[in-house]
């Protein structure tokens, strides 16, 4: 996993580095930033050593890196102003004028960073109707947020909402003022600046000292409305980058085969076929063979995927509640453990396309990674269909829910190539729906707006949650059904991950016990003896 990490941290430095070729920069993502003061500025920057001094160990800002600086007035026919000064002179220049000073906020924030969340609309005291939304959208900006509201005298005052925001400082505060500044343009003491119609870029390299960004309206006025966008260009890209990418190649070299041994591994263990296989090549030809288990049982026409889970009653009425913290040791395996398949099931696919067999340690590791995940999915909010924690194993064990998959001994060399995203994508697209979330995400001004849904499963759990945390019962029929659904899931995963040829029946098998399945093993854990006149088999798992 580190290997892959690094080799795309590299592929993305190269990429950037590709970028700032002949000249250009690595620029940012267009940030739209307000005042209704006269000039946006930043807080002051520090580089070098304390208090902006020279002589810092290290080399220097600008011996790595040079900065640009893009802007724009987004009213059309104004000018624009943006200039980098010593932060003491520019302070000087905007000392008792009405003016925005930036956060980090104002930069990085995007629709989806919970911190740039807010109520848009009219501040209290404003007397208007409001809305939810991201603080960047028209309205929210930086430091800007228009609409009426109150001054620190508590008289009224149409302006920036933000003013007296310290929750905001992050993002912009406003410092009042009473005094118009001459032009940006006419001062001497920019060390960098550019001015005029359109988008302006200012490049700057930086050096010891303390220093502050301003942009303006050419002609100093107010209020400023502009899009602003940063970039920087740096010699080290390259020679990082590459770094990153041959680190990443060898761990990946070292890795993967380390992985797929331990994969191997781990299916040997929980299966005796694969050990048996294994330990038959090792003993060579003549050599006696070992037994191996009864073949998961299925009538004729069933799918060779065997899930199902009995509804473990009685149910905690709250318990649900937490299981999702309750769970998190087991979605941290699973993590590993699914990044650990996918790299197991290209390589299986490579061995299927050459011998048209799956390697049965590797397919023992795909089913016990499937049946973990079942378990951790019963136990959690693809069903609740037990408040029993799960076992930390690949292998079957005494539980309510339970998973197999027949091993086939031979596999289509040509399916290999195209059943995992052609053929199985009339099942995706239905696995999406039951069990993906539905969202929208449209475009609005600088900002986006979205919208989000639960899935099919998702609600039909929630329901049977709520009903059982009022009653104390889950409704068996809704049972079924999800249980239904979450096969249907599961059918298509098997085969998306190559371990079955067979095309997953557009069907939906309600009900714990697999329907055309052979009664199998008891799964739950030992219970008291059936009373009288009852049937024990109906105590039995999938």
């Amino acid at each position: 996993m580190a290997g892959l990490g690094l080799t795309v941290a590299g592929a993305a430095v190269l990429r950037a580095g590709a970028e700032q070729r002949d000249g250009g920069f690595v620029v940012g993502d267009v940030r739209r930033l307000q005042s209704t003061g006269y000039a946006l500025a930043t807080a002051p920057v520090v580089l070098g050593g304390p208090d902006g001094a020279d002589g810092a160990p290290g080399p220097a800002a600008g011996d790595l890196l040079t900065v640009q600086v893009r802007a724009a007035s987004v009213v059309p026919g104004r000018d624009v102003f943006v200039g980098i000064a010593p932060a003491d002179r520019a302070a000087a220049y905007l000392d008792g004028v009405r003016h925005t000073v930036l956060g980090p906020g104002a930069w990085g924030r995007g629709p989806w960073d919970p911190s740039g969340w807010g109520v848009s609309g009219w501040t209290p005291g404003g007397g208007g109707a409001g809305a939810w939304g991201p603080r960047d959208w028209p309205g929210w900006a930086p430091g800007t947020g228009w609409g009426a509201g109150t001054g620190p005298d508590g008289a009224p005052r149409w302006g920036d909402r933000d003013a007296d925001r310290p929750d905001r400082a992050d993002s912009g505060r406003t410092v009042d003022g009473d005094r118009r500044p001459a032009e940006p343009a006419a001062q001497d003491f920019w060390v960098a600046s550019a001015t005029g119609p359109g988008e302006q870029a200012l490049e700057w390299v930086p050096g010891p000292g303390r220093w502050t960004l301003v942009v303006m309206d050419a002609d100093a006025g107010q209020p400023v409305w502009v899009d602003v966008r940063a970039g920087a260009r740096s010699g080290l890209l390259g020679p990082v980058g590459t770094g990153l990418l041959w680190a990443g190649i060898a761990g990946l070299v070292v890795g993967v085969p380390l992985l797929l041994l331990g994969a191997a591994g781990l299916g040997r263990d929980i299966d005796p076929a694969a050990r048996a296989e294994a330990a038959g090549r090792r003993r060579g030809p003549g050599a006696a063979a070992a037994a191996e288990p009864a073949p998961v049982r299925a009538v004729p026409g069933a799918y060779p995927l065997r899930i199902g889970g009995i509804l473990d009653e009685p149910l905690s009425r709250g318990l649900w509640l937490v299981k999702w913290l309750l769970a998190i040791p087991h979605y941290l395996v699973l993590a590993l453990l699914w990044f650990a398949l996918v790299v197991t099931t290209v390589a299986a696919g490579l061995a299927v396309l050459v011998t048209g067999r799956y390697p049965r340690a590797w397919f023992a590791f795909a089913v016990g990674v499937l049946r973990w995940s079942w378990r951790v999915g019963f136990y959690g909010y693809s069903a609740l269909g037990t408040d029993r924690y799960p076992p930390f194993s690949l292998a079957p064990a005494p539980y309510p829910a339970a998973l197999d998959v027949a091993y086939p001994e031979r596999l289509s060399r040509g399916l290999v190539l195209v059943k995992w995203w052609l053929l199985a994508l009339p099942h995706l697209v239905v696995v999406g729906i039951l069990t993906g979330g539905t969202g929208a995400r449209w475009a609005d001004g600088p900002g986006d707006r979205a919208a989000w849904g639960p899935s099919l499963v998702g609600l039909l759990v929630l329901i049977a949650a709520v009903v059982l945390l009022f009653t104390g019962r889950y409704r068996t029929g809704l049972f079924d059904l999800v249980v239904g659904l979450d096969r249907w899931s599961f059918r298509v995963a098997a085969y998306v991950l190559l371990l079955r040829d067979e095309y997953p029946p557009f069907r939906l098998d309600q009900g714990p016990v697999d329907p055309g399945w052979a009664p199998g093993p008891v799964t739950t854990p030992p219970g008291p003896p059936p009373a009288a006149g009852t049937d024990p088999r109906a105590e039995e798992g999938p």
